[in-house]
């Protein structure tokens, strides 16, 4: 099986869409996978593959900049919200690494990746909860659009 042009820039779309709705902007990668599985043009596990791959690093990236940014969360440029940030914390610190599985969900999941990098997650740990979460949300988006529930 040989990819086109078209499917290389479909699948790198696709990983930088998952990888900035990963991070603290406001995007948002489920309507492009579900787009793209219903075109059917690329293989379903290949979908969720890159999607999850981008999602990912962008929290990988969350955690990075939490490690290192936190002596500049005063500051008025900070990307999170000192509320949020604390809401996010407090999850943490009372689910602990746990609390990582909720890293896909809306409005929490950035915050808690950004809060595990700022509370000293242990990366290999970080990376294995973030991905099983990440995965498992594309998974069973991918298996709800097509049909497979």
């Amino acid at each position: 099986m040989t990819a086109s042009v078209s499917d290389l820039l479909e699948l790198l779309g696709l990983f930088v869409v998952a990888l900035g709705a990963a991070s603290l902007l406001p995007l948002q990668s489920e309507p492009l996978l579900v787009g793209l599985l219903l075109l059917g043009e690329q293989p379903a596990w290949v979908l969720v593959a890159v999607a999850s791959a981008g999602n990912t690093l962008g929290s990988v990236i969350n955690w990075a900049l939490g490690r290192q940014l936190v002596r500049w969360q005063d500051r008025r440029w900070f990307p999170v919200k000192p509320a949020a940030l604390e809401r996010a914390s407090g999850w943490y610190r009372r689910w602990g690494h746990w609390s990582l599985l909720l890293s896909w969900a809306p409005i929490i999941g950035d915050p808690l990746t950004l809060a595990a990098g700022v509370l000293r997650e242990p990366f290999g740990r970080f990376l294995l909860l973030v991905a099983i979460a990440k995965t498992g949300r594309y998974l069973v988006l991918a298996l709800a659009t097509l049909g497979f529930t």
